[in-house]
């Protein structure tokens, strides 16, 4: 490997903006000075987007078994997986061919990752009906990159320098998270949470735990689960002496005071912390899985069919998600 982190980039939903953000990271020198990014997709379909786009030529690629024999990368290139589809593939459309090429672009990345080969990784978009079209029976990166690491504690975090959350779940049916919200899950997420951020901050990070039900529940009137479940997992969390306060009320727990004194949430499901996330960071904000053996960051938005290879999409959250990948391997 080189000297900067080498961070493999996936090329995402190849029907979505995928590819033209990868597009966008092989031609910007921006990053040059912090990693190294090398994009894990087909050269064929990034082609195919290129010429539709009008984005300068791919540059230097090399294929999947080449680069295994030599991974060192100098400057951003490809690493080619092969054709997947690529003259089947339309823009805009959900497609099982689409998934099944985001999936072979996961699995290598996820491969060169463990054997070290690349610092991290960083997955552009996918989208969740053509990966479950593909065989794919997980919800999302999440789960699947958990599945494929051995990993049994993990989280989504959402991160920014703003604003920091972490879900306690994840992609799951609103009825559903009552039961799933239990006291082991809350203090894994608060303690994967402390972990990390520890790490990057060098002391002890100040974290608000949200409460499920409004007011916290109003003692049982509004619902149990917030001292039934909620409670038990932080008070784990206090006698380990992590800094922790809540169960906090959601529509209070974001107003400009309590955000300045809070390094990180924890919140119970995925709306109750995304909302304000992308209120506060939807540009800058990345996605990341805590307790991973590997290093995973993503953008924080989705595939954007309606702009697909119009050359329209935004890069930001592209470049701030290799930025964070390169500053967690480095801790």
């Amino acid at each position: 490997m080189s000297a900067k982190p080498c961070i493999a980039v996936t090329m995402g939903d190849p029907a979505g903006i995928g590819p033209e953000l990868c597009l966008r990271l092989l031609s910007d020198s921006s990053l040059g000075r912090v990693a190294t990014p090398v994009v894990v997709g087909s050269v064929a379909l990034l082609a195919r987007v290129a010429r539709r786009t009008g984005f300068p030529a791919l540059g230097v690629s090399i294929g999947l078994d080449a680069w295994r024999q030599r991974p060192v990368a100098r400057s951003p290139l490809v690493i080619d997986v092969g054709d997947c589809g690529a003259d089947r593939i339309r823009p805009g459309r959900v497609q099982k061919a689409a998934g099944m090429a985001a999936r072979v672009c996961v699995d290598a990345a996820i491969a060169e990752a463990t054997a070290g080969r690349v610092a991290a990784i960083v997955t552009a978009p996918i989208h969740k009906e053509a990966w479950s079209l593909a065989g794919v029976r997980f919800a999302g990166h999440t789960e699947y990159l958990a599945a494929m690491t051995g990993a049994r504690r993990y989280c989504m975090t959402m991160a920014s320098d703003r604003i920091v959350v972490s879900l306690v779940t994840t992609h799951a049916a609103i009825r559903a998270v009552p039961d799933v919200v239990q006291s082991a899950a809350v203090f894994d997420t608060i303690a994967l949470t402390r972990e990390a951020l520890r790490r990057l901050l060098g002391r002890e990070p100040r974290i608000a735990v949200l409460a499920l039900n409004p007011h916290g529940g109003e003692g049982g009137l509004f619902g149990d689960e917030d001292r039934r479940c909620i409670v038990p997992g932080i008070r784990r969390a206090v006698r380990r002496g992590y800094r922790v306060e809540g169960p906090l009320p959601s529509d209070t727990a974001f107003l400009p005071a309590r955000l300045r004194a809070t390094d990180a949430y924890v919140a119970m499901y995925h709306d109750q912390g995304l909302i304000p996330f992308k209120m506060l960071a939807f540009e800058t904000g990345v996605n990341v899985t805590l307790g991973l053996p590997i290093v995973r960051v993503s953008p924080d938005h989705g595939t954007a069919f309606d702009i697909a290879w119009k050359g329209k999409a935004s890069p930001t959250s592209m470049f701030a998600a290799v930025r964070w990948a390169a500053r967690l391997s480095h801790r």
